[in-house]
Order: structure tokens, then C-alpha cells, then sequence
């Protein structure tokens, strides 16, 4: 073996779900050199249907198949193991014979703001906050089982990535990155029977728990046909995307904090164990796994939604938007007075989000803007400044209950290609802001099946090898 590669050069996959697109990439090594391709990117969306918004699961699996089998067709060595990661919370409820019920709902659906009220008449947002150590959002998955009736919450059920591992041939299971975002899971590690009894069930009716990098079990059905994956293995990686990109930050200091930015910015650190001190509660931080048994220390800020949602709402009325061009418009217009309160339940919801923005300004008696798309930059400009605010507020949060010092600031994911955004964050947070990349849960996800299938590395360590690939 050499300083930079694996004792087993046969390739891998690593499976990214992504709210908006799905990717499937391959990890192979040219003369002990890693190199990553991007073999197949299909879009994924949600889908409203009368009871709700929903993912097309069918669509899901149909483009993950066409993606594996492309894989498959170019190497000549073989596939050595597949990992999948994705956004948390969401899950498929499967019925005897292991097979889905139902199109899983999407966390943005608002069955959730009632049963978030009625599950804490059962236990306490305070008590749920106190054993779990995790931000309370009525997105998580137990808000949203308590959403389900009778019949669906006396199904098993998995959460997206560790369905999609199950439906290749794996075990069914529960990493403990994605199983954290539950809700469910108590600050020792183990599913918590107390928040489980509220909501009428027990740890012997949840899937196994497993750690990052778990193999657990030989990819088979169809696929399995082909050579390339005759003997591939699945592992569950961090299964939760936001806990591969952060397995991909490659810096050991202990000075630097992150924002994964993408449809959420999810903002602070790495810890080495869990920060439930009262501050963190009342600041409502989260502290969700990561990967070699770190702790993501962060709070959820809406993101990109909040732009995404304008230019929906601008197309809709037949405006044509480039986003480049209109980050640099935005960039020419001058910051304003006040900053929007990003994280307004309100804006959570889809639909109609130049108008949403507008109520929030009238309630607050402060001047609205304009809905029309000829004046997109200066509702752009608006919202890439009070994120930046908001992201400044956040951080020094963190520093002050952690007790760090921050010195740089990695930001990662789609949103860090935004350099108009990035400069008024870095202006901001007075921090130095370095670029970690658009694909990190990729590369976070290819550095955990190596530390798990090759002795003598860590995860960090191997992301630091994988990282002029990137």
C-alpha cells in the first residue's frame, strides 16, 4: 500500500439523495490516485397530492437503478462496496413483506403543526430537548410519525437512505447520524424508551442501530447480475448527508466552525461530546452524531429555500431567472436598514414566498418590497444580507457556549458557490471563509467506507487524501 491508496483499488459507489437532485458517483484509483466521477444526476422533487406533499418514491428508485447499472459499465475490476446518504427525518413505512405502504411524506408537509402541539400534551418540548440533546423542529420524524394514524405507525419503518441500502439487499437498520435527526434517539446512543412510549412504541419495534461505516450486508436482486457487482458490499455511511459533508471538512484544528449551505444552512461546530448545557437548550442547538464519534454541534437556518422559493414564484408568472446573473445583480444593490427574520415558521411553508417575506415586514412595521421579478435583485440582495446576519448571530452563539474560538469558517455545499454571499458572511463573522466544495456528502461518503473497510486511517484522514479530487 502506498501513502495515498486503499490495499483494495477496486472501485466504490457513493448514493447522494438530494432534495432537489439525486447523484450516484464512483470512486476509483489510477495508479494510487483517487478519482471521482459523477456518473448520473436525475431530479427529485416533491409531489402534492390530496393529503399532502409527498416523494415519488417510485422515481427515486427507477433513477438510483439506471445510476448503479451506469457504474457498472465502466469499471473492469469490479465494485467493491456502495454507501448511501441523504436528507434526514423522512422515512418509508413498509408493510409485512418489507415493501413500501406509500409514497413517503416530505418534512415540509403541515400535518406536522398539529401533532407537533399534541405529542408535547404527551411529553414536553422541554423533557424531548433534555434526553435528546436535539433542536426542536416539528420537521423531525417524531412530529412526523405522531402525524401518521394508527394503522402506518404500527408498520416498521426506515428512514430514506437506510430503505434505499435495505432495498439493495442490506439489513434493515438505523444509522445512528440519521437516527439522531429522529428525535428519538437518547443522548447515550440508544432509542429512548420515554419519548418512544409518548408515541406509542418501544425500542424492540425500532430498527437496529448501527454506527458510521457498518457493513451491513451483499447487494443482491438485479442488479447483483451484473460482474461488476458480484460481490459488492453495502455499508451505511453518515447516513445523513449533512454528517458525511462535515466528515469531508479537511482541516484537524479545533478553531474553525461550518456552514452547510444548501436548501437549509446549517450553522457551527464539531465537538467531541455532546453539549446539552442549559445555554444550548434555550438556544435551541442541535447535537446531532457524526463521524469516529463526533458531535454536530449546529443549528438549523433556513438556506437557499428562501431564494429557490422567489424564483419558483417568478417562473410561475413567466419570468425567465439565471441565477449567476442574478447574484451579481444583487451584489450592485445597496443593503438596507433592516434584515429579514429567516427563520419565521412562516417561511418554512412553500408557496408564495415573495408574499410571505411581505407579511413578515408588515407585521414587524417595516417597509415591504417589491413581488415583481423585474426587481428580483433587490429581493435577492435582501435575503443574501440577513442570512449573513443570521449566520454571524448563530456563530457567535456557538463560540460563546462552546468556549471556542474560531479563527476560519469552511462552508460547504451549493450554497458556497454564492461569492457575493460568501463576502458578506465572511464580513459578517469576521472569520476567514474557505470553500470546502458543492459535493463534500460525496466525498464524506467515499472517506467513511474507506476508514470502515481499510485498517489504519481515519475518516478524517482519508478525506484529506480524497480532497484535491474535490
Amino acid at each position: 500500500m502506498t501513502s495515498g491508496g486503499p490495499q483494495d483499488t477496486r472501485a466504490l459507489v457513493a448514493i447522494d439523495l438530494g432534495a432537489e437532485s439525486c447523484r450516484l458517483s464512483l470512486l476509483r484509483w489510477v495508479g494510487q490516485q483517487p478519482q471521482i466521477q459523477l456518473v448520473y444526476r436525475f431530479a427529485n422533487n416533491v409531489v402534492e397530492s390530496v393529503d399532502g406533499l409527498h416523494w415519488n418514491l417510485e422515481s427515486i428508485v427507477t433513477g438510483l437503478d439506471e445510476g448503479l447499472a451506469r457504474c457498472a459499465g465502466i469499471v473492469d475490476e469490479g465494485i467493491r462496496s456502495v454507501a448511501v446518504d441523504g436528507w434526514a427525518v423522512d422515512y418509508v413505512r413498509l408493510d409485512a413483506a418489507g415493501a413500501p405502504v406509500a409514497a413517503p411524506f416530505c418534512y415540509r408537509d403541515e400535518r406536522t403543526v398539529v401533532a407537533e402541539a399534541s405529542l408535547h400534551e404527551r411529553i414536553s418540548a422541554e423533557r424531548m430537548r433534555e434526553l435528546t440533546g436535539i433542536q426542536l423542529l416539528r420537521l423531525n420524524t417524531a412530529y412526523q410519525m405522531f402525524a401518521d394514524n394508527a394503522e402506518l405507525r404500527s408498520m416498521p419503518w426506515l428512514n430514506l437512505p437506510e430503505y434505499i441500502l435495505y432495498r439493495l439487499g442490506a439489513r434493515p437498520v438505523s444509522e445512528r447520524t440519521n437516527a439522531s435527526h429522529t428525535q428519538m434517539l437518547g443522548l447515550n446512543g440508544e432509542w429512548c424508551e420515554e419519548i418512544l412510549a409518548a408515541l406509542g412504541s418501544s425500542a424492540a419495534a425500532m430498527p437496529e442501530l448501527v454506527d458510521p461505516g457498518t457493513d451491513v450486508g451483499q447487494l443482491n436482486g438485479k442488479l447483483a447480475a451484473l460482474p461488476a457487482f458480484a460481490a459488492t458490499r453495502l455499508v451505511a455511511p453518515c447516513c445523513h448527508d449533512t454528517a458525511s459533508a462535515i466528515a469531508a471538512i479537511p482541516d484537524a484544528g479545533n478553531d474553525w466552525a461550518y456552514i452547510s449551505s444548501g436548501t437549509w444552512s446549517l450553522v457551527g461546530t464539531l465537538l467531541g461530546a455532546a453539549n446539552n448545557s442549559a445555554q444550548a437548550r434555550e438556544e435551541n442547538f442541535t447535537n446531532l452524531r457524526g463521524a469516529d464519534g463526533t458531535i454536530c454541534f449546529h443549528k438549523n437556518v433556513n438556506g437557499m429555500w428562501l431564494l429557490r422559493q422567489c424564483i419558483e414564484s417568478w417562473t410561475a408568472e413567466g419570468a425567465e431567472i439565471d441565477l449567476p446573473t442574478l447574484v451579481k445583480e444583487a451584489a450592485a444593490v445597496p443593503s438596507l436598514a433592516y434584515v429579514l427574520d429567516v427563520d419565521d415558521p412562516d417561511l418554512l411553508l412553500s408557496g408564495r414566498m415573495p408574499q410571505r417575506i411581505n407579511a413578515q415586514l408588515h407585521r414587524r412595521d417595516l417597509p415591504e418590497l417589491s413581488v415583481r421579478a423585474e426587481d428580483a435583485a433587490v429581493m435577492a440582495s435582501f435575503l443574501f444580507y440577513s442570512l449573513a446576519r443570521r449566520y454571524a448571530d448563530v456563530l457567535r452563539a456557538v463560540a460563546e457556549i462552546t468556549g471556542k474560538k474560531f479563527r476560519r469558517l469552511h462552508i460547504m455545499g451549493g450554497g458556497s458557490q454564492n461569492e457575493f454571499l460568501n463576502r458578506l458572511t465572511a464580513e459578517a463573522t469576521r472569520l476567514e471563509v474557505c470553500r470546502v466544495g458543492t459535493e463534500c456528502s460525496t466525498v464524506g461518503n467515499f472517506a467513511v467506507q474507506l476508514a470502515a473497510m481499510e485498517s489504519g486511517r481515519s475518516t478524517s484522514e482519508w478525506a484529506k487524501i480524497l480532497e484535491p479530487v474535490h
